[in-house]
């Protein structure tokens, strides 16, 4: 008898639901054309067959492979795993199947734009926080698969972002506001080209300086080494020992927050009574650690971006042009204070 259940044909499904093969067909890859009576009678069918409708089956039907897949740098920081898992269930819910590309350096990046793996195996294809170069945008058009660009706008593309050059001017007001007129940005020195948020920040940062009419004194940008803030204790000293040294300090993300965040600590540097710190994200850590910051919602991003690749792979009206942007907000915590009364931080301080 197991091996009859384990060798069920879809007419043997239709056989015992009383319905014909291509309702088997539809029901079993999730179509709304069917009523929820059969579709119960032809799942339990199903059950009772141990029959389940193979991807490559109902690809021959429908010409879709149902999967989606996501192209992203890596998965070690928590905006990318947090926007990967918001778009996990959202997948589940559609009975689409997730496929993860990773390319953590330069030689893997170029071996999956030589190779595009994703080729044939995908409905669509979520590109994640990339700064494609225009060669490589051209190769992503060769998959001749839907593109649907998260955490980015991509002009003429439908894409999932919010607006960093906005929210990080809204930052740097919430700093000038405290009363500081010395505020350093922190961003990556990345040159592979997967962190592409640093330009609009930065953009954003330098208009609210504009706005208040303080001067941009480019020895307060500061870049450091690497996505997870290596040597940041170095940066931090440089800035702490000009002779008009910062009285805050903002930071491209979280994790480079925290980074920052120890080395001060190490250097006996108090937070906020000395300088503050701001990051961006609201990291789940940061309410712990009390960082003010610019929250981002990672997983909504993730999620939004699932139903638009639904919208672009139905071909819905407009979907291929959408642009949605999601909103950020400032937290205030206990990172962020005004700037000492009275005095500057001392030109040599303890990191110098």
């Amino acid at each position: 008898m197991s091996s009859a259940r384990s060798e069920a044909t879809m007419a043997d499904v239709a056989h015992r639901a009383g319905v014909s093969v291509s309702t088997v067909s539809r029901t079993l890859r999730g179509l709304s054309t069917v009523s929820d009576t059969t579709r119960a009678r032809v799942e339990a069918a199903a059950r009772e067959l141990s029959f389940a409708i193979t991807r490559s089956a109902s690809s021959l039907v429908t010409g879709r492979t149902g999967r989606v897949a996501v192209l992203l740098p890596h998965l070690e920081s928590w905006f990318l795993s947090a926007a990967l898992a918001g778009m996990a269930p959202a997948l589940r819910e559609a009975g689409l199947d997730l496929l993860v590309y990773s390319v953590a350096d330069v030689r893997e990046r170029a071996d999956f734009f030589d190779r595009l793996p994703a080729r044939r195996n995908a409905d669509a294809l979520l590109v994640v926080s990339f700064s494609l170069t225009p060669a490589e945008r051209a190769r992503l058009d060769d998959l001749g698969m839907p593109l649907v660009f998260v955490s980015q706008h991509a002009p003429g593309r439908p894409s999932v972002y919010v607006d960093d050059a906005d929210a990080a001017l809204r930052g740097t007001r919430h700093l000038i506001n405290l009363g500081h007129r010395r505020i350093a940005f922190l961003q990556t020195a990345d040159t592979t080209g997967f962190h592409w948020s640093s330009k609009n920040r930065l953009a954003g940062h330098l208009r609210a300086l504009d706005e208040a009419g303080l001067e941009h004194d480019e020895a307060l940008v500061m870049s450091v080494p690497g996505w997870k803030g290596s040597g940041m204790g170095a940066a931090v000293g440089r800035l702490l020992s000009l002779q008009d040294p910062p009285t805050a300090l903002f930071t491209e993300t979280d994790d480079m927050a925290f980074r920052l965040l120890a080395a001060l600590r190490e250097a006996n540097v108090p937070v906020p009574g000395r300088v503050s710190v701001m990051g961006f994200d609201d990291h789940v850590m940061a309410g712990v650690l009390g960082l003010t910051t610019l929250a981002q919602p990672a997983a909504d991003l993730g999620r939004t971006a699932v139903r638009l690749a639904r919208s672009v792979i139905d071909d819905s009206d407009g979907a291929h042009q959408r642009h949605i942007v999601l909103p950020t907000e400032l937290v205030p915590r206990g990172s962020t204070g005004p700037p000492p009364s009275g005095s500057q931080l001392a030109a040599g301080s303890a990191l110098g």
